[in-house]
């Protein structure tokens, strides 16, 4: 029996250290964990004592890690948006195949700069689209694949962002600042955007985009409302947003959260699961009070330095004369992802969570497909994409993409924030054409 891949982790936060390296400890006999970089020390210890690593390979910044010489045969590197560049070159360049968090980088420079140093160095660069890997995603291409709704003339992909989690993530969170972190169309959705490349084949000729931040504005309150829901808001007991509702009294927000995290093994009054990690290490009632008196995620989402959108729309029309549409929004009473496929045969309709696909074929049958759920995070593309990404440097199998694919949704998400500012619509050749006169002038 072969022996198991062993792998060093940059970044040992919500993905590198419980989405991506908990795999190991599911699955001892595919990989271990060797090595951390992370300056986090809780997070550092924490990782080091689950997957038993000596000290002498635990590091506060990944350039120690780095410069301790190769440790491992591939990195996971799930640092922040904009701390992508240097920590993954510098691994391919030390000889370590790499397992990289989406987005890329922030910026187009720093895309092109990974595509060029995996092919520079040889080196597997392999970027987390996890939903190619999950179980509906992949019914989702095949049925396309098949050929069954005929030519695709029209598409609607949705993703509905639950209130909440927008208010977590892109008002109150990381990803609320595009001077912090990245625009929200790149941020929240590579993915979508990468799952459409990937269905439609054909290159996007036309691309336009509009959207603003709307609601989540000091405007859109008086001046009685406090800084924090903390500090007697009067109306905290009312307010969708409120973070006692969402982080400490979470049933308010989340009536059924109780019974999935009994369900899941996990105690409900001390809840080891993002969002909750996200915010303290400490999750008990009381360290998630204390945490929202005094962090960020205790602020008024009216009164936060937030200015990434909370809704957006792109409109594509590919090479082959077909039209996208991409609605991207924060709005949604529940979190999940729907589309719609017209074809010159017949229609598919497909919604996760629950994860169904509907095909009726025009003036014939119509035919239901349900996919069986995983446990595991995005509907199991997080356990997906590692067990391919073992696969790969075991040299099993060839990666299901390559950086340079994945460098197209991001070429997309950057066209439509452009368009979005500026007004204009992108004609997709040129920008390609700009971000490959970038790259030789990188090179």
């Amino acid at each position: 029996m072969s022996q198991p891949i062993e792998l060093v982790v940059i970044g040992a936060g919500g993905r590198g250290g419980r989405a991506y390296a908990s795999y190991a400890l599911r699955h001892p006999d595919e990989v271990r964990i060797v090595g951390v970089a992370e300056p986090d020390p809780i997070r550092r210890e924490r990782l080091a004592e689950e997957h038993d690593i000596d000290d002498s390979r635990c590091f506060t910044t990944w350039e120690d890690l780095v410069a301790a010489g190769q440790l491992a045969d591939g990195a996971i590197v799930a640092t922040q948006d904009q701390m992508h560049v240097g920590p993954a070159i510098a691994a391919m360049e030390a000889g370590y195949d790499v397992l990289l968090e989406k987005p890329m980088a922030h910026t187009l420079e720093g895309c092109v700069q990974l595509v060029q140093a995996s092919e520079r160095t040889g080196r597997v660069l392999q970027i987390c689209h996890v939903l190619r890997y999950a179980p509906f995603w992949r019914k989702l291409h095949e049925v396309l694949e098949s050929g069954v709704i005929g030519e695709i003339i029209t598409v609607e992909h949705r993703e509905n962002v639950a209130y909440w989690h927008m208010a977590h993530s892109f008002v109150r969170g990381h990803w609320r600042n595009k001077a912090l972190s990245s625009p929200m169309i790149l941020a929240k959705c590579c993915h979508d955007l990468d799952i459409l490349v990937w269905n439609l084949k054909r290159p996007v000729t036309r691309l336009s985009s509009v959207g603003s931040l709307m609601h989540f504005r000091s405007e859109n309150v008086g001046p009685e409302i406090p800084h924090r829901c903390t500090d007697g808001c009067p109306i905290e007991a009312t307010c969708p947003f409120s973070a006692l509702a969402i982080y400490v009294d979470y049933e308010r927000t989340m009536p059924n959260a109780r019974e999935r995290l009994q369900a899941a093994g996990l105690d409900p009054e001390a809840p080891n699961v993002w969002p909750f990690t996200a915010m303290t290490h400490d999750v008990s009632r009381a360290g998630r009070q204390h945490a929202i008196e005094t962090g960020p995620y205790g602020r008024c989402v009216y009164r936060c330095d937030n200015d990434v959108v909370d809704h957006q729309t792109v409109l594509m029309e590919l090479e082959s004369g077909a039209s996208v549409t991409l609605v991207m929004h924060g709005h949604s009473h529940e979190e999940h992802r729907s589309m719609r496929y017209d074809g010159a045969k017949g229609t598919l309709r497909a919604r996760v969570e629950p994860d169904e696909i509907e095909v009726h074929i025009h003036g014939g049958k119509s035919e239901r497909i349900a996919i069986e759920r995983s446990a595991t995070g995005h509907g199991g593309g997080d356990e997906g994409i590692m067990r391919d990404f073992v696969r790969v440097l075991r040299g099993e199998i060839a990666p299901l993409t390559t950086a340079r694919v994945s460098l197209e949704s991001h070429l997309l998400a950057f066209a439509a924030e452009d368009a979005r500012l500026s007004g204009q619509v992108i004609a997709m050749a040129e920008y390609r054409a700009q971000a490959e006169d970038l790259a030789r002038a990188m090179a």
